[in-house]
């Protein structure tokens, strides 16, 4: 079982890597169809197993990483101070070269933590899916790891969906007003607003990091987005099960491109065209 499990984890691993480089959408179908089908197989095992139930945890945290050596140290020694001891933390290092990768093989290792380097960058969305995969959490959660988002406002984004009284969860900065930028309000305010007319949910900060799912619910998902388009699809995905997505109030305290912020206007227009691919997902 050990084996057939670290097998899986090289190849899905592997797979997502390649499946982001190729560009024949042929051979990206049988990809994405042999990790559902080792994702079966895994499964089936899993439910045989009498010790499988010792290896499910409470909560997964995915943090998904490219180029922060300056900042994930600090994230991470918030999210082992504020966070339950039991939390099983999932870093995927996507191909950064500012000595992230360094940094992780040096430091980063600890019993709840669980680290996944990527030889290339793929984008966030490609991390978080890589990520969903591996999580073993009743309860999956996303953190940032740029200290715009500070982890203790993850629990409250994750205690309903622990208690059972949601299914998902998103941490809003827009209940708080703790956006500063006039251009990222704005276009955060259009992205949500069309989010809205095509979900039918009532948010008010759909491309908000914090965001916590059931674990079963979330794992089910077929998610496809590479980079920032993964915030629209799983909103849009989760929504055509008919899950209702609840909103806390979060913090937000944005950086600068000087500090390392990657997002840009092209991936508010890949937001767009997201939307619209993702109108009636199921």
């Amino acid at each position: 079982m050990y084996l057939a499990h670290q097998v899986a984890d090289q190849v899905w691993s592997d797979t997502d890597a390649t499946e982001d480089a190729l560009a024949d959408a042929s051979v990206e179908r049988r990809i994405d169809a042999t990790v559902d089908l080792l994702d079966q197989l895994l499964r089936q095992y899993d439910s045989a197993d009498p010790s499988h139930k010792s290896s499910v945890v409470d909560l997964t945290l995915i943090v998904p990483v490219f180029n922060e050596v300056d900042t994930l140290p600090q994230v991470l020694a918030r999210i082992d101070e504020v966070m339950p001891v039991q939390t099983e933390v999932i870093i995927v290092d996507d191909g950064s070269t500012d000595g992230t990768s360094e940094w992780l093989r040096e430091h980063g290792s600890a019993p709840n933590r669980r680290i996944i380097l990527r030889r290339r960058n793929h984008g966030k969305g490609s991390a978080v899916r890589l990520a969903i995969r591996h999580s073993r959490g009743r309860v999956v959660a996303i953190q940032d790891a740029d200290l715009e988002y500070d982890p203790a406002d993850l629990l409250g984004v994750v205690w309903p969906v622990l208690e059972g009284k949601s299914k998902a969860v998103y941490g809003s900065r827009y209940l708080r007003n703790t956006d500063k930028s006039l251009i990222h309000r704005s276009l955060n305010k259009m992205l949500t607003f069309l989010s809205n007319l095509t979900t039918g949910q009532s948010l008010t900060d759909m491309e908000t990091c914090h965001k916590a799912f059931e674990g079963d619910l979330v794992r089910s998902l077929k998610l496809c987005e590479r980079r920032f388009g993964l915030e629209p699809e799983i909103t849009a995905k989760i929504s055509a099960r008919g899950v209702k997505i609840d909103e806390v109030p979060t913090r937000y305290e944005p950086r600068s491109y000087a500090e390392g912020k990657k997002i840009t206007w092209r991936d508010g227009i890949a937001a767009l065209a997201c939307l619209w691919r993702y109108r009636r997902s199921s």
